[in-house]
């Protein structure tokens, strides 16, 4: 698992002959930080990373908002076909993104939202296995904890917030973490939606530096290396609550 990490940061500590050589060197002969040089002459890296920083935030934190709205209101509230309803919002995790990708840029066009922040951050705001993981999350509370606090006095609102979101942390961690995974390395939507340079993201920035015929691997390796440093970061940081929270989401079903 570990090797393909190791061969990116090795590739981008080597130059273009050494990157090409037969047989491979699996630790360069004459390491050099060049392509990190040239990587930020050719990108302006501060720009890509805050944008990228800002988008994947924002969406992060309204994605969990909604996920653990919806999943209270699916393990803990009753109105009619709230089982249905669930399952067919489950369902649509089995509709490949590429399926809807172009009514999704025509919805974005009618209301003015091309190459936009809005526009790119806008579809990814909801999340169905988010709101799954959330309510088997919320399902675990114990009824009892829900019952003394409507005796005194909580609507659901205060329930939601006081009681069943703290309980939920480690679930709220576990895709807080995935999600920033997923808005970070998300390269589809971003090449469909942003068409200014000072918009793009890194892994849309990144993607252009392979050319048709000539691509300079190394200093790809390098601005991947770079990329993949915050995300790294975030998960080892992050990565009890992501264990604690597959382990208690199957309690209960």
């Amino acid at each position: 698992m570990l090797f393909p990490f190791f061969w990116m940061i090795s590739s981008s500590l080597k130059n273009s002959v050494e990157a090409f050589a037969t047989p491979p060197t699996l630790i360069p002969k004459s390491p050099t930080f060049e392509n990190y040089r040239n990587l930020f002459e050719t990108l302006n890296l501060p720009r890509l990373f805050l944008n990228t920083i800002l988008i994947s935030i924002t969406v992060v934190s309204l994605q969990l908002f909604t996920s653990a709205l919806a999943g209270y209101a699916f393990a803990r509230l009753y109105f009619r076909g709230k089982n249905f309803l669930f399952f067919i919002y489950l369902a649509t995790m089995m509709i490949p993104f590429q399926v809807i990708i172009v009514p999704l840029f025509i919805e974005m066009r009618a209301l003015g939202l091309i190459d936009s922040f809005l526009g790119l951050g806008l579809p990814m705001l909801s999340s169905a296995f988010g709101v799954f993981l959330m309510r088997q999350a919320m399902l675990a509370i114990p009824k009892e904890l829900e019952e003394a606090a409507l005796i005194d006095g909580a609507n659901h609102f205060r329930l939601f917030f006081s009681v069943a979101l703290p309980l939920a942390l480690p679930s709220l961690a576990a895709l807080g973490i995935l999600s920033f995974m997923a808005v970070w390395n998300a390269y589809l939507w971003p090449l469909i939606i942003i068409f200014s340079p000072e918009k793009m993201t890194l892994p849309l920035a990144l993607a252009n530096l392979q050319g048709e015929n000539l691509t300079d691997w190394p200093m790809v390796m390098a601005g991947t290396t770079l990329a993949i440093l915050p995300i790294a970061f975030v998960y080892l940081l992050l990565q009890k609550q992501i264990a604690q929270s597959f382990l208690t989401a199957g309690i209960k079903g």
